[in-house]
């Protein structure tokens, strides 16, 4: 072992004869344990909160939506999906036709975005769609339409499999009695659940076809949903889909869609990361402290050291590796403790939220290994850092003057 490091081992766990350097040795462990468990819980808490929310959104919704700029809707939609689909990163592309309604079931009656969807597409990327709370997807061939209903529209108008809901469009038709409001009836056939709050109460699922035809849109459709493989590559995509389609087209991305919630996360968990560094630094100051105290109790033994013609860097060392124990020990520990509050608040779902307004019923903890890594360099670093003056003032200390009165 090297000869600095074992001197800085025997200095760190003997008995000393000031016992207060003992536990300043000890709460500077500790600080440095308390911050990056702090650490670890907090970035744990914003990344998980973010990817849970960013995974049930984009699963429910469209990596890319491509609609047309007049409003009419989308004409000649099978050459559209062909061109989209051909396009590099493009994992499937489906038709949405889709318009605001109020669903009259047998409790109430209650606003709804109704949706129609090609199933065998949205089947293959969807979870929610392959395993649904109840019910199944609608036959296209049953004689009354069949819809999906959000878990949360369900319980608002009091709707369950096999009920028949009424589907109120703000358009009107003319009959005898004048203008009169479309509607049309539709038999429950399943209930789905996806976990993200604002589409599971605000959503109702049919068949393309029955959507067109409930809307009079004949062979068009109101925009294209289209998935990629890599999200993130989501603006690098649209651009390469505009290039493919009409001057009337126009492409928004998921990020464009939802850049406030996410720049507002990626800010919270940036400002948490520098706020909670500070008790790092706090905990820091804490080893100079007891470095600079170590250095006067063991004067005497510098003394003979160098007298013995051990070079200052050595003698340098020894209160670096000190140092940099202390900011190792408490390090690993706090690394530990925040993994395993992390592993707690996710097994027993100890963070609950209000699930109208974060999406979500409860928080889920995740941490990614580059930021772990972010936190335990930047924790060794701080540590690191605090060591350098007092092993500076150590390496400087006069052995004549240290052992004048031995």
């Amino acid at each position: 072992m090297n000869y600095a490091l074992i001197v800085a081992r025997r200095y760190l766990i003997a008995r000393r004869k000031q016992a207060f350097i003992s536990v300043i040795t000890f709460i500077s462990a500790l600080g440095i344990a308390i911050g990056v468990m702090a650490l670890v819980i907090a970035v744990a808490l914003i990344t998980g909160f973010h990817s849970d929310v960013q995974n049930k959104i984009l699963s429910s919704t469209s990596h890319i939506m491509v609609s047309d700029l007049t409003g009419e809707g989308l004409n000649d939609y099978k050459t559209a999906l062909d061109r989209i689909a051909a396009v590099d990163g493009v994992e499937s592309v489906s038709p949405v036709a889709y318009t605001e309604v109020l669903l009259k079931g047998p409790y109430k009656t209650y606003g709804a975005m109704l949706k129609g969807i090609d199933f065998d597409v949205e089947k293959t990327s969807a979870p929610w769609l392959q395993t649904l709370n109840g019910g199944e997807i609608p036959d296209p061939d049953l004689k009354r339409p069949g819809i999906l209903l959000g878990s949360r529209v369900a319980l608002e108008i009091g709707a369950g499999i096999g009920d028949v809901v009424t589907a109120i469009t703000s358009s009107s038709r003319l009959s005898p009695l004048g203008q009169v409001p479309k509607f049309k009836n539709f038999v429950v056939t399943g209930i789905f659940k996806t976990g993200l709050h604002q589409f599971d109460s605000t959503t109702a699922l049919i068949h393309l076809d029955a959507a067109q035809a409930f809307l009079k849109l004949d062979d068009r459709i109101s925009y294209i949903q289209v998935r990629i493989d890599d999200i993130f590559e989501a603006e690098r995509v649209g651009r390469r889909i505009k290039e493919v389609m009409p001057p009337v087209i126009y492409v928004t991305t998921w990020m464009e869609l939802n850049r406030p919630l996410f720049s507002a996360l990626k800010l919270e968990k940036t400002i948490i990361f520098l706020t909670i560094t500070l008790i790092v630094i706090v905990a820091a100051l804490n080893i100079i402290a007891s470095l600079i105290l170590m250095v006067m109790e063991k004067t005497r033994d510098i003394g003979i050291l160098m007298a013995m013609g051990t070079p200052s860097g050595i003698i340098r060392r020894i209160f670096f590796y000190q140092g940099a124990m202390i900011g190792a020990i408490g390090t690993a520990a706090g690394v530990v403790l925040g993994l395993f509050v992390c592993w707690l608040a996710n097994t027993f779902e100890l963070i609950k939220v209000p699930v109208d307004v974060y999406q979500i019923a409860f928080v889920p903890f995740y941490i990614n290994i580059r930021d772990l890594l972010l936190i335990v360099g930047v924790t060794l670093a701080i540590s690191f850092l605090s060591t350098l003056f007092p092993s500076h003032r150590a390496s400087k200390v006069d052995p004549v003057v240290a052992l004048k009165y031995e």
